[in-house]
């Protein structure tokens, strides 16, 4: 009885790993700065990995059914450069601007799925070229130039800090988290996405509709990206062609970090949370050592590393 105890609380640690290195990288950071121990600051850090962490609920519903999404990057230049042009500086716009972004985000997801589920392409080789398509055709669409201007009203709900403590933005994020949390959890759909991702052939045999899942899944993964660059140009207040260029790699990195593998079937939307605060916090840690730029991404390149290491080891002797 007690080695199944042991073994069973090995598994749930292995499992849960990610939320033991959260914790060791916040006490870390707690002992370097007691910036960290301030509730204004770490709503703070949660706006700042708003945007990450927004496309990286989506991208963890696409790699639990066993995909990948290499065009969230672009997905968020695009729909930030779209909002701030559909805005043009008016607060009449701004729902105009908020529905025009999701939707390319939504068609954009929808035209990955349908490649993928249907023509049976890698969803690698797929998102990546289409990253670069849109990529492309940002850039034709705004000459290489900052397009559009945000409505200040638009950065000031989403900075605005309830009771002078906590961010909007940062809400929002907690709020679509919370969402991706109960689809991956509660819900038909999410209940398909494991099984799908665990073994496609057999959940085809079974009857399962594993093309209509895949397309709602990519389409979803396109919808948050959207959101995600929505929660960058409120942060910024700027639109920018190469907004979300490299946020792609952070993202995959987060989701990673939280347990969701390029296998599928297995991960969660929480355990992503917990690598974007796992990323997050190290990127302000490094910031406020006051080390340059390329020795932050080295010291980051170690964390995920480790982190990474750790996971995998944790789940080898879990088997």
């Amino acid at each position: 009885m007690s080695l199944a105890l042991a073994e069973g609380a090995r598994r749930h640690l292995a499992r849960h790993s990610i939320f033991l290195v959260l914790a060791v990288i916040f006490i870390v950071a707690a002992l370097s700065s007691p910036a960290f121990t301030d509730p204004a600051y770490l709503l703070n850090v949660l706006r700042q990995a708003a945007p990450v962490g927004i496309a990286a609920v989506g991208v963890t519903l696409v790699m639990i059914l066993g995909g990948v999404d290499l065009s969230v990057g672009a997905v968020i230049s695009l729909t930030a450069v779209l909002a701030a042009a559909v805005m043009a500086g008016e607060a009449a716009n701004l729902p105009l601007a908020i529905a025009a972004a999701s939707a390319a985000g939504l068609a954009i997801g929808a035209l990955n799925g349908a490649l993928i589920a249907f023509t049976r392409v890698s969803p690698f080789i797929l998102t990546l070229g289409m990253g670069v398509a849109i990529a492309g055709l940002t850039q034709m669409y705004t000459g290489g130039t900052a397009k559009g201007v945000v409505s200040p009203g638009y950065r000031e709900f989403f900075n605005f800090r309830l009771g002078g403590i906590a961010p909007v933005l940062a809400l929002a994020f907690l709020a679509l988290a919370a969402f991706g949390v109960l689809v991956q959890k509660t819900t038909v759909f999410g209940r398909r996405l494991y099984l799908v991702g665990a073994n496609p052939e057999a959940a085809m045999l079974s009857g399962l509709p594993v093309r209509s899942v895949t397309v709602v899944a990519y389409s979803l993964a396109g919808l948050f990206g959207a959101l995600a660059g929505l929660a960058l140009l409120a942060r910024s207040g700027v639109s920018s062609t190469v907004a979300g260029q490299g946020l792609e790699f952070q993202v995959l990195a987060a989701v990673v970090l939280g347990g969701t593998t390029f296998e599928g079937g297995r991960g969660g939307v929480a355990g992503t949370v917990a690598g974007v605060l796992v990323l997050s916090i190290a990127f302000n840690l490094v910031n406020i050592a006051g080390l340059p730029y390329h020795m932050q991404l080295t010291v980051m390149g170690a964390i995920i590393i480790a982190a990474s290491a750790l996971y995998g080891q944790m789940e080898r002797r879990s088997d």
